[in-house]
């Protein structure tokens, strides 16, 4: 069974290399609209795939990092990169491009890592993140699913090859947050209470 939860945020981005002279010579913003496909093969004891309250927290958070930020590629030209962090509170340095492709196996690897490093707590065995779907305009999305992710010829995601300025990671609920997910430290669901035996 699938479950989609739907996230948005508005991001200013140059996205190099591209065919248009509008999207690889000039900052430019969308509003994003993120659709997060969920799965597994039982449900949890409250009969749910993943209660959507439990994406409140740690996923929301790193995807709510885009909004009103400036994402950048790390490869970018140095001194565009340097403007972005002197001119703007918010930014997000990418190992890839910032365009509605990355973005989606962007924020898979993100949501897949957080899952991954979660203690369940209330019967949920085997949730896994099914697809990540972004829609930079309303008349286009890109869709990642796993193998894309894993796809190093896409670009290699790690967890150590993203930073986020000091602002966002304020705004964050944990601000280690980031620092857990890379040295693997686990994250705790709230221990829900069981009113109902079956």
């Amino acid at each position: 069974m699938r479950i989609r939860k739907l996230f948005k945020f508005e991001n200013a981005h140059i996205v190099r290399n591209c065919s248009s002279d509008r999207c690889k010579y000039s900052i430019h913003g969308h509003s994003y609209q993120v659709e997060l496909i969920l799965q597994a093969d039982r449900l949890d004891h409250g009969q749910m795939v993943y209660d959507f309250g439990l994406l409140k927290s740690h996923i929301k958070d790193i995807i709510d990092s885009f909004d009103h930020a400036i994402t950048f590629w790390n490869k970018d030209n140095p001194d565009y990169i340097t403007a972005c962090k002197q001119f703007s509170s918010r930014w997000v340095s990418l190992p890839v491009s910032p365009s509605a492709e990355q973005f989606s196996r962007v924020i898979f690897f993100w949501a897949d890592a957080i899952l991954k490093q979660t203690q369940m707590q209330n019967g949920e065995s085997d949730v896994s993140v099914y697809s990540v779907i972004v829609h930079e305009t309303a008349t286009g999305y890109a869709q990642c699913f796993r193998q894309d992710v894993e796809n190093a010829q896409m670009g290699v995601l790690a967890l150590t090859n993203f930073e986020f300025s000091e602002q966002i990671k304020a705004e964050w609920q944990d601000g280690q947050m980031y620092d857990k997910l890379i040295s693997g430290e686990k994250f705790y669901n709230p221990v829900a209470v069981q009113q109902v035996q079956v």
